[in-house]
């Protein structure tokens, strides 16, 4: 009995406790606007915007499409609406209408004068506004709560998966396995209005991105590191505790996870992850579905594995000419590699007529916190060499350096040398963009995505 009575008063001692930290809490929530509130607010202006957008403009003509775009996958047609980014071919990718440059100048960091912290971009993406050091913190504590735990059948899933299963792989995997927490598929079952569809999308949003460097680092201990884990830390930001759960710690090196993780988050719609991400959430799927999709694009070759590229090509660089070598022998190795037919990796962009501006925030990094690592050096003389020889080809119409000409060298330098895991810290940042952008998908109504498709015999009778 003694022990009965006992248990009910700690019940009734932990339960005071609790409400009052919950009256803390909400105490707390009242001084600084959180992100949802902003967001409710902001939402009927917009829905009334796309709909004089629809009702002045929507039999205007946006371009022509020819048969190249046709047959090149659907290559610069103008046919899909992305509110939280667009891709400029002289100035690189504008958040929101914001540059790199003006962001890491605006955006609140951890510390004065450091790199943004990713949370800021996530209110950015959602808002449109800058926002306080005060709204990015508690953001950060709001994430922080979201993602301290990983329930327990995911970590029992990944340790049951075969060894070697690519981290790309689990990664998919585990975003489907919280998929039984969707608070929009309990809410459509419950036949919420079509207006309120955004409200479970936010929440499944923002527990799917406060989780993901929880799974990330748990993938990685598991497949590098036998299983060793290592707990979430209260006291850190969302892309520090990624660098933390991972076991690389140091602030240089949560700030270049912090630079990463912004950089990464959205490149516009039309790049494979954005977009597979937005046509299966167009169907009413919800952010774990949609977001799985776009992890799946992102494992392709042709979009996640460039970085991997151009790192394994930099290592094969200094097997034949050394890890120091001179301007000439970098200019000569370049002619004999475009010659055999090959490509410079991390070199060009379908878009961008200009040094990507993501490359050069993270040379900008490396030159502040490594001058003299010799593989950044090596990066540096390819900086100095590889235009010069690609505009005398006279083959590509860019040929400066995007983002994936760096990124890899930067998380060597700091002793994330496993390369398959790297598509991985991509797809932690992206989730920013593209569900940010499913938010305003679900507010706005936009409908399924159905593009018309053709057939050769068809087009040659339209042609004919």
């Amino acid at each position: 009995m003694r022990s009965l009575r006992a248990l009910r008063g700690l019940r009734a001692v932990t339960s005071t406790a609790l409400s009052e930290y919950a009256e803390v809490a909400t105490r707390s929530l009242t001084t600084v606007p959180d992100l949802k509130s902003v967001l409710r607010e902001k939402i009927p202006e917009q829905q009334e915007r796309l709909k004089a957008i629809k009702k002045q403009y929507g039999s205007k003509e946006l371009g022509k499409v020819t048969v190249d775009m046709t047959i090149g996958g659907m290559r610069g047609i103008t046919g899909l609406l992305w509110e939280t980014s667009l891709l400029d071919p002289e100035e690189g990718i504008r958040f929101r209408g914001y540059s790199i440059p003006e962001l890491q100048r605006m955006l609140p960091g951890a510390k004065p004068g450091g790199e943004p912290l990713p949370e800021g971009l996530l209110w950015l993406l959602l808002t449109g506004d800058i926002p306080s050091k005060e709204q990015v913190d508690a953001l950060s504590a709001e994430l922080a709560e979201r993602g301290k735990n990983i329930p327990a059948h995911v970590d029992t899933i990944l340790t049951d998966l075969p060894p070697g299963t690519h981290p790309m792989t689990q990664f998919s995997i585990a975003t489907l396995a919280l998929q039984p927490e969707s608070r929009f598929a309990q809410a459509y079952a419950k036949g919420t209005p079509k207006k309120d569809y955004w409200d479970p999308i936010y929440e499944d949003s923002m527990n799917l991105i406060a989780k993901l460097p929880g799974i990330a680092a748990l993938i990685y201990r598991n497949t590098y590191f036998g299983g060793n884990k290592i707990p979430h830390n209260p006291n850190l930001d969302w892309a520090a505790n990624l660098a933390h759960q991972m076991g690389h710690d140091g602030e240089e090196v949560y700030e270049l996870t912090r630079l990463y993780q912004t950089i990464h988050t959205d490149h516009e719609g039309g790049n494979v992850s954005a977009h597979a991400t937005h046509l299966v959430g167009s169907a009413l799927s919800d952010p774990y579905f949609s977001f799985s999709a776009g992890l799946n694009g992102l494992a392709g070759p042709l979009h996640g594995l460039a970085n991997q590229e151009v790192l394994r090509w930099l290592f094969d660089v200094t097997k034949k000419i050394g890890q120091e070598p001179t301007k000439e022998e970098v200019e000569q190795f370049v002619w004999d590699t475009l010659n055999s037919g090959r490509v410079i990796p991390g070199f060009g962009h379908a878009v961008l007529r200009k040094t990507d501006p993501r490359y050069t925030c993270q040379r900008e990094f490396a030159q502040k916190h490594l001058p003299d690592d010799p593989m950044f050096r090596l990066v540096s003389l390819f900086y100095e060499v590889v235009p010069g020889v690609l505009l005398k080809q006279g083959k590509v119409k860019n040929p400066w350096p995007n983002v994936d000409a760096h990124s890899g060298v930067l998380l060597q330098y700091y002793g994330i040398k496993e390369e398959n895991f790297y598509t991985v810290l991509f797809g932690v940042s992206r989730a920013i963009g593209v569900l940010s952008q499913g938010i305003w998908s679900r507010a706005l109504g936009l409908p399924i995505e159905r593009p018309k498709s053709i057939t050769m015999d068809a087009l040659e009778r339209k042609l004919a």
